[in-house]
């Protein structure tokens, strides 16, 4: 790190560089799942529809 950041320096030499971990582990977790999960096209049938797009009209009288 740099001079202009002691506190950060501070607690990376207390505590080690948590977001370096983080990104570490969340780079092995989806190396992972690349592994063991089968991949699928972008269409995603069994997926729940999005809260946010809109309903289709019904065509109930």
């Amino acid at each position: 790190m740099s001079s202009q950041t002691p506190v950060y320096d501070r607690l990376v030499a207390e505590r080690g560089d948590i977001p370096v971990q983080v990104r570490g582990e969340a780079d092995r977790i989806s190396r992972d799942l690349a592994r063991v999960l089968p991949q699928t096209p972008a269409s995603r049938p069994s997926a729940p529809p999005s809260v946010f797009e809109p309903k289709a009209p019904s065509s109930s009288p």
